[in-house]
């Protein structure tokens, strides 16, 4: 942490991936003065499916990222192809989403968190990393800014006009705004990711393989390597004595096409793990002068490849709230107003859809059936895909 740093800001952030990052980038590009926190050192391996869905490459050409994001060496992605457990599949394509034929991208989250904080420094916004949130600075119920310690143990209160909390699936600021003796709902399912080296899977498709309890996914990434994760519910989780290694050759290998796909491939990194307490939408605004983005204030479902893209959407959305206040010095009111109106119009329909699907996802024989209907009904597959990203567009039977 710099200590020569200012110790109050317009804007200060929590939490430095793509929501994070692409809200501090719009943001300092509308001149105003921002602070990125961020708990981890970049680069940083990170649980996701590694999807980039073609309608993220708008975002970040207005980000000022797209040249170094295209020149990452990541993998162009065509179609993803559902797998049900006896191997019967449907493909969705990848240029149903984009412009053109845009192709999806595989890229790890190191190295593009990496790039995106690295094009926030480079336009003026201040980067704490190595630093956690330890509590927020609180005036009559009004979030006024944050306390902040480093890996040193160094800590100080910094002011703000208004805070963001894009901390995941954590929620970690909105969390410290919970009564304390409120209980957490304990977590039904728990994901977990690496990256595997030699798996059988087609160049440029994006495999989703479902079965019981859970979904996985695997797709190429760069450097040859394959992103794997995958989700098991918390009962089955501690029945296989939450190894990711026995999960997946007990559990998602019961789907033909995964221990196909798998079954000679060679881990290449660390696993990673984490729990899922919630799908679906959180509090947009649990306190005056707070704000949540990205997977903070909705956990999509992996299997739509999305979460990337509402995390670049939510940000933008909440950085057009903020640069149309200024004009009246940051009017909370309508920042939260504004916020909660347009982000409901992106994602509530889209989020029902999920909810619907995710029903699915984890019956597998509801999974198997959806699967076979969907896999001879081109056009309902193609409302039933889109619908998780946008209104829905007419059935074309």
């Amino acid at each position: 942490m710099d200590t020569n740093l200012k110790n109050s800001y317009d804007v200060i952030i929590a939490g430095a991936g793509p929501a994070g990052s692409s809200a501090a980038i719009r943001l300092a590009k509308a001149g105003m003065s921002i602070l990125l926190i961020e708990q981890k050192r970049f680069p940083r391996e990170k649980l996701c499916g590694e999807f980039i869905s073609p309608e993220c490459l708008i975002h970040f050409q207005e980000l000022g990222v797209s040249p170094a994001i295209l020149a990452a060496g990541g993998t162009s992605l065509y179609d993803t192809d559902f797998y049900s457990r006896s191997g019967k599949a449907v493909s969705v394509r990848t240029e149903w989403f984009g412009k053109g034929e845009s192709p999806a991208i595989g890229l790890s989250r190191a190295e593009m968190d990496n790039l995106m904080v690295e094009q926030a420094k480079r336009i003026g916004v201040d980067v704490f990393d190595e630093t956690s949130v330890t509590g927020l600075l609180m005036e009559n119920a009004h979030v006024r800014g944050v306390k902040v310690k480093n890996k040193m143990g160094l800590e100080t209160q910094i002011e703000s006009s208004l805070t963001v909390d894009a901390t995941g699936r954590t929620r970690s600021l909105a969390r410290k705004l919970e009564a304390r003796d409120a209980k957490r709902s304990a977590a039904k399912y728990v994901a977990f990711k690496t990256h595997l080296r030699g798996a059988q899977i087609k160049l440029g498709s994006c495999e989703i393989y479902v079965y019981r309890g859970g979904y996985g996914g695997c797709n190429q990434v760069e450097d040859s390597l394959f992103n794997l994760c995958f989700i098991a519910s918390a009962e089955d989780t501690k029945r296989l004595d939450s190894s990711a290694e026995r999960i997946m050759r007990e559990l998602v290998f019961t789907n033909k096409r995964a221990k196909y796909a798998m079954e000679g491939a060679v881990v290449e990194k660390p696993w990673l793990a984490v729990p899922i307490e919630r799908f679906g939408r959180g509090d947009l605004v649990p306190a005056k002068g707070l704000i949540t983005v990205g997977d903070s204030s909705a956990f999509i479902d992996p299997f739509t490849g999305s979460g990337i893209l509402l995390a670049l959407e939510s940000s933008k959305i909440v950085a057009n709230a903020i640069v149309n206040s200024r004009s009246i010095g940051l009017d909370l009111k309508m920042i939260e107003d504004s916020y909660r109106k347009n982000y409901a119009a992106a994602f509530d329909s889209r989020l029902r859809v999920c909810s619907w699907l995710r029903y699915a996802a984890f019956a597998p024989w509801l999974a198997d059936a959806t699967i076979a209907l969907l896999s001879v009904n081109s056009g309902l597959l193609r409302h039933v895909a889109r619908a998780t990203r946008v209104n829905p567009d007419p059935v074309i039977k």
